[in-house]
């Protein structure tokens, strides 16, 4: 079990809510919200339509969330501005680049410029997080796994939680077929969580190990949640994938029962909200139905969850640990 500094169980407890359970919001998306605001000309959306739809949704959201994920470049600082981000409520903030550099089926994720864990720190975030694009049978994994090492080493040095997401993605022409991705996404998505977990990070989100359209079974639904579990050696929390709500509720209940320590969802719960016609109708829709939506997320995770904690461990603190800290 993985030992854990000072700052690290500090970070990851305003993450949590009180029984330990992670009920985070995501709203750092960039292109994807572009594409959505817009779909025929998301070049044209604003600086400032991005940052009026985060704002809006974290002043909503941010009550009933433990957390929330956003970008330093729309969201984080200009949350924090507006004072729209609860005190109670822990901040994540990304890393990355939106997008993937390299080719499609050899994705490189790229660190965004001028922007480090230092300064994520530094404005008072409660942890760091970044997206991976990763396949463990692909040439650049290891180049992918050295970004990983390097951001854990930063992570360490300013005691603070760090927070990993890695994306599968098809490769060659056999999985361009839905169903036959949908055959190795399990594999994937555990071995992923092996290999990652390794690193001194200190949570995982993860995709949920199978596609519901493809896989009805309950049963075998849980049995690959609880092969996730085992191959974590990390909290883990699951993603929503812009998935539709009704999917991603039962992919949190069937995750939490098998061990998962809550969620990170983003555009399953307030993608609607893009195409809303009018601020008034997109913030009727937020308190209503997405309010409704991230409260009985809160409930299932709550009855079904496992607290962060019991994956790990916190160092031992006596009376000179000040002095080596």
């Amino acid at each position: 079990m993985k030992k854990l500094s000072i700052g690290k169980i500090r970070g990851l407890q305003r993450l949590a809510n009180d029984k330990g359970i992670m009920a985070m919001c995501a709203l750092d998306h960039r292109g994807s919200l572009m594409r959505m605001l817009d779909e025929t000309h998301p070049d044209s959306v604003s600086y400032q339509a991005m940052v009026d739809f985060k704002l809006d949704l974290c002043r909503i959201l941010a009550p009933h969330a433990s957390a929330i994920l956003l970008d330093p470049i729309y969201g984080a600082g200009q949350a924090i501005s507006a004072g729209v981000l609860p005190q109670n409520t822990g901040l994540l903030v990304s890393l990355e680049e939106s997008g993937y550099s390299g080719k499609a089926e050899a994705r490189i994720t790229d660190l965004l410029p001028d922007w480090n864990v230092r300064k994520i720190s530094r404005m008072g975030a409660t942890a760091a997080k970044l997206l991976l694009y990763y396949r463990p049978d692909v040439g650049v994994a290891g180049k992918q796994l050295d970004t990983v090492k390097r951001l854990a080493g930063d992570c360490l040095k300013e005691d603070m939680p760090f927070i990993v997401e890695p994306l599968s993605y098809k490769v060659g022409t056999t999985e361009s077929n839905p169903q036959n991705f949908a055959k190795m996404k399990p594999q994937l998505v555990v071995e992923t969580a092996k290999q990652i977990t390794a690193f001194p990070i200190d949570v995982l989100k993860a995709e949920f190990p199978s596609d519901l359209e493809y896989e009805k079974n309950e049963g075998k639904l849980l049995d690959l949640c609880h092969q996730l579990n085992d191959a974590s050696q990390v909290p883990w929390v699951i993603l929503s994938a812009g998935v539709s709500f009704d999917l991603f509720y039962q992919e949190v209940e069937i995750a939490c029962r098998a061990g998962a320590s809550g969620f990170l969802a983003g555009r399953a719960l307030w993608q609607e909200a893009a195409k809303a016609s009018s601020r008034q109708e997109r913030l009727k829709f937020l308190e209503t139905t997405v309010v409704k939506r991230l409260e009985s997320l809160n409930q299932l995770a709550n009855a079904y969850g496992t607290p962060w904690h019991t994956k790990l461990e916190a160092s031992e603190v006596d009376e000179s640990w000040h002095s080596n800290y």
